[in-house]
């Protein structure tokens, strides 16, 4: 049968441009091939705990991978996991969650992320479902039924729950059934491929074995590698404050691209934009802080428009460069009786107003040129420096941190 599917070759490249690891790698291939010659499109499987507000561009690794294979010609099966989240994803946790969400919390924020997740993956052409539109029907023999399917020998597999359980940290019987719901989300939309990162490999291997005792095909597992936060270390996440929201603004996106450590510009450019690998190389080869704003303007891009990515690096060039003041100067009070005495300090005044976090801080900054006063950015020239303090005076630590006195 002839169908509109590229070739496997074409296909593979696509697909495994910034993937991590696929079990098991060669069925794949005969997965797609099978698809391109019956014309019946692959089923492509991620699931979604709405546990927040915030989609951030560590979700959208997989959600792109999803727009990838749709765009191939594939079905996209979204899971909305809102009996899930009910438990919390034990994945990379040393302790249980000391807070489970409500179901109304969970479905509040499930129409949330469903508005941020479809500026990423078409959803006219997705399958969206919710987890509890099964569990939600299970019987208690159901659901024992379900768990009689894996040991805790099976459980205990899970490096999360093996750390645990070698430090002698509590493991809840509910976190344990997390694996097995999300493996079973596989056996009812039937699933031949799902996307996620490299933490969920023993959830995905468990819903092959279920899918395998319901006599379904069985799903491939095509995983990410987890993208690192601001901080160039730690896996990107809202609660580390290290991450990048797909709906803040254009200009807070830049601000904060611009924050990132130039070791992991590669993986942002592999994992969150289509530039190919060889022209990525180049232009981390040349200026890095250029290639910088490239990456944030290609992201941004994708999130709001080309005509707003430009306006933010316009505005973070102006703005840091020193060509223009910053239009969102915060105002920081200052308790006018510290000057009975006459002008404050440097040092004094740097700390008063929370711009820097102690005195030693404060000294370095001056020494180090940078600390300025006033639209002009005069620099403060000595720790004593005596300072006349007046109301809306414009204080600067660095390049990033600035307020204006507000005196009460």
């Amino acid at each position: 049968m002839s169908t509109n599917f590229p070739s496997v070759e074409e296909q593979l490249q696509i697909i495994t441009r910034g993937i991590e690891k696929i079990v098991p790698h060669d069925e794949l291939r005969r997965k797609l091939q099978l698809s391109k010659d019956t014309g019946v499109p692959l089923r492509i499987k991620y699931g979604i705990d709405p546990t927040g507000i915030d989609v951030h561009l560590g979700h959208t690794v997989p959600l792109r991978k999803m727009r990838q294979f749709q765009e191939l010609g594939h079905q996209a099966v979204i899971i909305i996991g809102n009996y899930t989240a009910l438990v919390g994803d034990p994945s990379g946790r040393d302790e249980a969650r000391s807070k489970r969400l409500t179901e109304a919390e969970v479905e509040s924020n499930a129409a949330t992320y469903l508005a941020q997740v479809g500026k990423i993956v078409d959803l006219s052409r997705a399958e969206v479902h919710r987890n509890g539109d099964w569990f939600g029907q299970m019987s208690f023999a159901k659901v024992l039924a379900l768990c009689g399917r894996v040991t805790v020998a099976q459980l205990l597999t899970r490096d999360d729950f093996a750390k645990r359980y070698r430090d002698e940290k509590a493991i809840f019987l509910h976190e344990c059934l997390y694996p097995v719901m999300q493996a079973w989300d596989s056996v009812e939309i039937r699933s031949d491929v799902e996307l996620g990162g490299t933490e969920q490999l023993y959830s995905f291997m468990l819903a092959r074995d279920l899918q395998a005792q319901e006599n379904l095909n069985q799903q491939i597992a095509v995983m990410s590698p987890i993208l690192v936060g601001l901080d160039g270390a730690r896996r990107m996440g809202k609660s580390l404050g290290n991450y990048i929201g797909i709906s803040e603004s254009p200009y807070d996106m830049m601000k904060k691209f611009m924050q990132l450590p130039d070791a992991v510009m590669k993986m942002y450019f592999e994992l969150l934009t289509e530039v190919p690998l060889d022209e990525v190389d180049r232009l981390l080869a040349g200026h890095l802080k250029e290639a910088k704003v490239t990456l944030a303007k290609l992201v941004i891009a994708q999130y709001h428009s080309t005509a707003d990515a430009e306006t933010a690096a316009a505005r973070w060039q102006a703005e840091i460069g020193g060509e223009a003041l910053p239009t969102d100067i915060p105002e920081v009070a200052l308790d006018a009786t510290l000057l009975t005495d006459g002008p404050l300090a440097a040092v004094k005044l740097l700390t008063a107003l929370n711009l820097c976090p102690s005195n030693g801080e404060a000294r370095r900054l001056i020494q180090g040129s940078g600390a300025k006063l006033g639209e002009e950015k005069t620099t403060i020239a000595t720790h004593d420096q005596q300072i006349e303090v007046t109301d809306g005076l414009l204080v600067w630590a660095g390049k990033k941190k600035y307020c204006r006195v507000k005196l009460i």
